[in-house]
Order: structure tokens, then sequence, then C-alpha cells
């Protein structure tokens, strides 16, 4: 990658005026100043223009009509100048060496081209340790990727490049876009982590998306259909990514025979058994 670091930061916001502050002025206090910070407000109706134009002037602010977070940080990638984009949700903030460090382990290291860290977790006001599950990792972490979202958006800091060769973020996704866009990234290119937590996520709030949508497994299902279906999967990761998929569908399939669901049973069963059949297929392939 590019030993010229123009970093571009991308913070979506919907009706977040207090939380946008925080997170912009984590931005602002770097140690390491960002060439660029866009805010892009997903059609915010409180006062949101307002206040970013009011106290960070030097900001550049864009609007559209309400998209969802996947349009908003593909807009802002769209509109950055920069060859390295970073990410910061809007009720998250960094720590003022945030980017300085990134930067140095990138030069040091310079065949990544995508580097996240570790966090602090906030809930409700008081900090939380991260459960075993959430543990974070560098290098060949596509395995690490399938249970769930390990690296955070807010910490990530990624080459403009990655995006050109794996696409933005995938707008049909309400939930668990980040998970499908490392998905399609770590199935290809190692990342470069740092252990030294340098972002504050908080949670517990009411409009977090996590707590907006039920059946959460449904979008996972979706994000590895995709990525078992990218022909340039190598058949280990292919054999894997399907295990985890059968996994995800039955944990899915639990939950809608519970609640009755007739027609999302005969779907998902149907599911199964063709990625159960392809997997027999892969494994055989693996054999020969």
């Amino acid at each position: 990658m590019s030993s010229d670091f123009r970093v571009s930061v991308v913070i979506p916001t919907f009706n977040r005026r207090e939380l946008v502050r925080r997170a912009i002025r984590s931005v602002v206090e770097q140690t390491r100043a960002a060439d660029e910070i866009i805010v892009v407000d997903d059609g915010s109706t409180d006062n949101t223009e307002d206040v970013v134009k009011k106290y960070f002037p030097r900001v550049r602010y864009i609007r559209q009509e309400n998209q969802g977070v996947s349009a908003v940080r593909n807009l802002g990638i769209e509109k950055s100048s920069g060859n390295w984009i970073a990410f910061l949700d809007s009720d998250d903030a960094w720590l003022p060496k945030k980017l300085e460090r990134q930067i140095q382990a990138l030069k040091e290291n310079p065949s990544f081209s995508v580097c996240h860290t570790d966090e602090i977790w906030i809930r409700r006001g008081r900090r939380v340790n991260p459960k075993k599950k959430h543990r974070k990792f560098g290098g060949a972490v596509f395995e690490k990727c399938l249970p769930l979202c390990v690296i955070s958006p807010s910490s990530v800091l990624i080459g403009r490049g990655v995006f050109d060769r794996f696409g933005l973020f995938d707008t049909a996704l309400p939930v668990c876009e980040d998970y499908d866009l490392w998905l399609r990234i770590c199935g290809f290119l190692p990342v470069l982590y740092l252990g030294e937590p340098l972002v504050v996520k908080y949670g517990g709030h009411k409009d977090q998306l996590s707590r907006q949508y039920w059946g959460m497994d449904r979008y996972r299902i979706y994000a590895l259909e995709k990525i078992v279906d990218d022909k340039r999967l190598d058949e280990k990761k292919r054999g894997t990514a399907i295990r985890m998929l059968l996994k995800k569908i039955d944990v899915y399939l639990t939950g809608a025979r519970k609640r009755s669901k007739r027609e999302e049973i005969a779907f998902y069963e149907g599911k199964r058994e063709g990625y159960s059949r392809l997997l027999l297929e892969v494994s055989s392939y693996k054999k020969d």
C-alpha cells in the first residue's frame, strides 16, 4: 500500500446531535490529524446539521434521505478524497492516539491494507469486559469472522483499494453489514491488529441497530451465502463457511419453530438441505 497516508474519516449519524459532537471531537483531538472529516447525516429530524456546522465548521457535512447505515457509509467513501478510510459510529469515540498508532503500525507493516484495534466497552455508563467470543485477532482471521462480527467499524483503518477490490457495504442489509464486509475482505486478505484499546464503544442505548432487529442470524445467513458463492474463495475456506452457515440455519430454524413460522421453516429447511449437499461435494473435492 502507499506510504502516503491521506486519511478520510467517515462518521455516519442519524438523530444523534449530542453524541455526534463527542464523536467528532474525538477525531479533532487526534495527535495525528485526519486529513478530512465527513459527517454523513441519514436524514436526521433533530438539528444535527446546525450542531455540526456550529461547533465544527471545518467538518464536511453531507445529508441524504434516510437509507440506512450501509448507504450512509458508502456515500461517505464515495465523497471522500483520502487513500485511507476510517469509520467512526456517531455513538462511539476514539482515544487521542488512535490514528497515530495505526499509521505507525501500517508503515512498519506495509503489506497490510486493513488495520483494526482493541476497544473499551461502556454499557449504560459502566465499563464492561467483552466476552471471550468477542476477542480480536490479527493475521488470517477468516475463520474467526464466521461466528459473529469481530472487527469494529469504529476501529478500522482501511486502504481505498480494498473497496475497489471487494465492494462497499451491502445496502440490502439493515444490520450485520459490517459482518458481511469483513467476510468478503478477510476471505482473501490478512488484517493487522493492534492490541491497544484505542476506541471507546458505547452501548445499551435504545437506538442501537442491534436492538432493533430480531432474528439477526438471518442476516448472517445471507452474508455467508454470498461468501460461499464467491468463486475466488478456496475450497477449505468454503467448506468452513458452509459448516458455519448450516449452524446459523439451525439456530434460526429453532427460533422459527418456536414461533410456528411455517413458511420460514420450509424455506430454511430447503436451504439446509441444499447446503448439506454442497458440503458433501466440497468435502469430496478436497479428498480427490
